[in-house]
């Protein structure tokens, strides 16, 4: 079944079915997983016997069979839409209007604000179709014109200067102060994908939305705005600076550590701004584009920067791939380890090498014992042990690694991945949130090897290799529980004790913590070492 469905003027949205839905309450939610709706609705459809005239759907036989027109009815809006009379939903399509018939005051008006505040207490969140972008000055305008002459022709995004990112970012915050001072995340949200949905040409590459680049700049002018208004003096800024601080200001700055972070989200430097440390953040970038770049300036820049990074990081949980193109040198193999530094006060690879090296011995004789109970797959695991003859201890520590998931009654196969050097990549690392890659050398009779030759070994977030060219396994695990820190990731779900016994057990973080399955684990190896 084909659906057109019209989730609020002007946006429309194409959704394919495979099969017919058994009742209307089962079509409305697979619309609200596929088309990530929140709130009550009903819905209306285009009836062919009445010259397509809406009509509420009251059964699924009611629908045409092949395709449809359907308009989601938001239970809130009319409601809302009485408590403000001036509110009115026009559609130049099959989606009737909703009218109203007087007037109210311009701050409470669909689209404004204050409107989608109400719209969320009311447990329904606003449509980027309703915001409303306000016009630039004349010569943003005419080169966002021409911009969008261009992308729809080619596709092809502008990359907006600094001062035309600037005077776009400014006008959009302005134009939500003039209705409310303490705007949230989902305005935010709301706003990004109106500034490029009314301008494809500021679309961003990549994956994600589209507009993750822009949510952030406008989530941190929003607060040095209002900073700025309270120390001119705002009356409302000034007024409700106590509720922000306990409410909403604080519901990001009350230090929310799960993991034994010593610094989860520090305070700015004093004298520095968010706008100071975006302008680092800018020159950093550009030197990270170089083919030679000072690596002293980029380690003084990311210490500088850290509190605006972990400010991103926290409060936008942006996705792997925009960090890693706003903050490319993170995923520098030094900067990794100075990030979990800089968090944890802890030198992560010294300190997770020489707890591997310590406790490889035991983890080993733990295995041998497990061989039994365990399975088939800890004996294959253990077997080239028998055989090597050569760099015997880097084997050692990479099967003591790699058993962890299995004893720990987890599977090893969703964290540690291999491929042939002439594979493709993205056949590994499609539906990878979080994996090491092991490339291995295909030579015609390494599927054969217990131990094939190893060409490369990749750490794998959200689908994307984020860093390769690594030399042995334990650093790759290492690097990836650094990252999981600098990116405040969870831990995956299937692998949840491994990462946990390398938190708690390995690195010491929080160990007086531990599940019952860590514990054993713990009190297994230190038997061992006796």
């Amino acid at each position: 079944m084909l659906l057109r469905v019209g989730i609020s003027p002007g946006r429309f949205r194409r959704v394919q079915l495979r099969s017919v839905p058994e009742s209307v309450d089962h079509l409305k939610d697979i619309l609200r997983e596929m088309l990530e709706l929140e709130g009550e609705f009903s819905l209306q459809f285009e009836d062919p016997d009445f010259e397509n005239a809406l009509t509420d759907l009251q059964s699924i036989d009611e629908l045409p069979p092949d395709r449809s027109v359907l308009k989601v009815v938001w239970d809130n809006i009319a409601s809302l839409a009485m408590e403000s009379p001036a509110c009115a939903l026009s559609d130049t399509s099959s989606v009737s209007s909703l009218d109203t018939a007087s007037t109210s005051s311009h701050s409470d008006t669909l689209g404004s604000p204050n409107f989608y505040r109400k719209l969320k207490a009311a447990k329904d969140l606003p449509s980027p179709g309703s915001v409303q972008i306000p016009k630039f000055s004349l010569d943003v305008e005419l080169r966002l014109k021409q911009g969008n002459e261009v992308y729809k022709q080619t596709k092809t995004p502008i990359v907006p200067t600094r001062e035309m990112k600037s005077a776009i970012i400014t006008a959009i915050v302005e134009s939500i102060f003039a209705s409310d001072c303490y705007p949230d995340k989902a305005d935010m949200k709301c706003y990004a994908a109106a500034l490029v949905a009314k301008h494809p040409c500021l679309t961003e590459d990549g994956p994600g939305t589209g507009y993750d680049g822009w949510l952030v700049s406008l989530w941190f002018k929003v607060g040095n705005y209002r900073t700025k208004l309270r120390k001119a003096g705002h009356a409302e800024v000034s007024v409700n600076k106590k509720k922000a601080d306990t409410e909403e200001g604080m519901k990001f700055r009350i230090k929310k550590a799960r993991r034994a972070e010593v610094n989860f989200l520090p305070p700015h430097a004093e004298g520095q701004s968010d706008e100071s440390l975006d302008d680092l953040r800018s020159q950093m970038m550009k030197e990270t584009e170089k083919k030679t770049f000072d690596a002293k300036f980029i380690k003084e820049t990311m210490d500088v920067t850290f509190s605006l990074r972990r400010r991103e990081v926290i409060e936008i949980q942006p996705l792997v791939q925009v960090l890693r193109d706003r903050w490319p040198a993170l995923f520098f193999k030094d900067e990794i380890c100075r990030e979990f530094f800089r968090i944890t006060q802890i030198d992560l690879m010294t300190s997770f090498r020489s707890s591997l090296a310590r406790f490889t011995p035991a983890l080993l004789k733990y295995y041998r014992k497990k061989k039994e109970s365990a399975g088939s797959e800890i004996t294959t695991l253990l077997a080239p042990l028998d055989d090597q003859v050569a760099d015997i201890a880097d084997l050692r520590e990479r099967v003591a690694l790699e058993g962890l998931p299995l004893v720990l009654k987890e599977d090893n196969g969703c964290l540690f991945r291999k491929c042939f050097d002439t594979d493709a990549e993205e056949t590994y690392t499609k539906g990878v949130k979080i994996g090491i890659l092991s490339v291995v050398e295909d030579d015609g009779v390494a599927a054969r090897r217990s131990l094939p030759n190893v060409v490369n070994i990749a750490v794998i977030l959200e689908e994307t290799v984020v860093l390769d060219d690594i030399n042995d396994l334990p650093s790759a695990v290492g690097y990836l529980f650094g990252l999981l820190y600098a990116c405040n990731m969870e831990y995956p779900k299937g692998l949840n004790y491994t990462f946990e016994v390398i938190q708690k057990v390995f690195l010491e973080l929080d160990a007086q913590n531990c599940s019952a399955r860590a514990i054993s684990l713990r009190r297994k190896i230190f038997e061992f070492l006796r």
